[in-house]
């Protein structure tokens, strides 16, 4: 299923500017949609990834097409067998996913260093601080989208407010492909028009819980007291409280540092002409090392990825002797590296470039080398 990205209640300007800027973005249906990626006679089909509906097992994701007939994940496969007799399984690449959330999270860092990763699939950014696009969440979260698209071929949708909590409900309100902005003005009415299943936190047993108690949705939550939700459900309770209320204080937390820099495509057409390669490496280049000079790092190790079109991947590295952070040491190095690859003989589908070895330049006691490869 194919949207167009849709952008609602956007005021940024007046609203967003003096708070957080969290966008949460989600990939629709990632595993199922990497399948359908790289093996064009699964789309449009109703797909399954994991589980074996002849022994016991359980569905790890489905497609949009599969979802259409109630089936979910960790459903047994007997039962979404039982949906959809013509369901095609296949089993999980956990590779291939690992891949494209690389090459996802490396795009998110081309916006802001506070990303915080939930999953393969899915992750928080502040861009509070970002003047990129004039400071406008929307229209970042919206580039992300883009790039994702252009560089993996997925489609992403993402979420927008001033907290990490409403951020994440606005990424599902507007799935596959969507793009949903919660201001401060609009939360009050969505939070209490919310099923409580709907709240993020709020697993199946507790949702059978609260309704036991009278609790439909968000405005059934917020007459509780806070005493009275501790009583019936110990800590959890002062989250709920402060949830139903829009009130979220959790910052984005990024306490990895970062290892290396890149940029890859997937080309539409194979590659088969070396100096084609150079002209697309160079491209990629200049993105790696925009980044890297504007994040005032220097590297020493350059790497080079290829996948040809049986979708066989492979790396070759080099380590320089001097850090660089220019496109003159780069560029001349990846022809070297090119020709230690088949791609002279074999049609390529991808091509990436990545930069390792960072240090910032207050780490170094001399800047970084100039240098000229012969």
């Amino acid at each position: 299923m194919t949207k167009q990205p849709i952008i609602k209640k956007i005021d940024e300007t007046s609203e967003l500017a003096p708070q957080r800027k969290i966008i949460h973005i989600d990939m629709d249906a990632f595993f199922a949609s990497v399948e359908q990626r790289d093996f064009p006679i699964y789309q449009g089909q109703p797909l399954i990834v994991g589980g074996d509906p002849q022994r016991r097992g359980v569905v790890a994701a489905c497609s949009y097409e599969a979802r259409k007939f109630g089936i979910r994940s960790a459903m047994s496969a007997a039962k979404a067998q039982q949906l959809c007799p013509h369901a095609v399984f296949v089993k999980p690449r956990f590779e291939a996913y690992r891949e494209a959330s690389a090459a996802i999270q490396a795009i998110f860092l081309e916006y802001t260093d506070l990303v915080e990763p939930l999953s393969l699939d899915e992750a928080y950014l502040d861009v509070t601080g970002s003047t990129l696009f004039s400071g406008s969440a929307t229209l970042i979260a919206k580039d992300i989208k883009r790039r994702i698209k252009d560089v993996t071929g997925l489609t992403a949708s993402a979420g927008i407010s001033y907290n990490k909590f409403l951020a994440k409900v606005a990424s599902d309100m507007d799935k596959p492909n969507g793009l949903f902005v919660v201001l401060p003005s609009a939360a009050t009415d969505l939070l209490e028009s919310l099923a409580i299943r709907q709240f993020h936190g709020i697993g199946k047993a507790t949702e059978q819980k609260m309704k036991g108690l009278g609790i439909e949705c968000g405005y059934d939550l917020k007459q509780w007291t806070q005493t009275r939700l501790q009583k019936h459900f110990g800590r959890m309770g002062v989250y709920y409280y402060g949830i139903v209320r829009g009130e979220d204080e959790r910052p984005v937390q990024n306490n990895r540092a970062r290892k290396s820099i890149g940029a890859e495509t997937t080309f539409s057409t194979d590659l088969t002409a070396i100096d084609e390669m150079l002209i697309r490496l160079e491209s990629l280049t200049k993105k790696v090392i925009d980044t890297l000079q504007k994040k005032k790092l220097t590297a020493k190790t350059i790497t080079l990825k290829v996948k040809f079109n049986d979708f066989q991947q492979i790396t070759r590295s080099h380590t320089e002797e001097y850090p660089f952070n220019n496109m003159d040491v780069v560029l001349a190095r990846l022809p070297q590296l090119l020709d230690k690859t088949e791609a002279d003989c074999r049609s390529v589908r991808l091509l990436g470039v990545s930069v390792s070895n960072l240090a910032s330049f207050d780490e170094q006691s001399e800047p970084p080398e100039q240098i000229t490869l012969i």
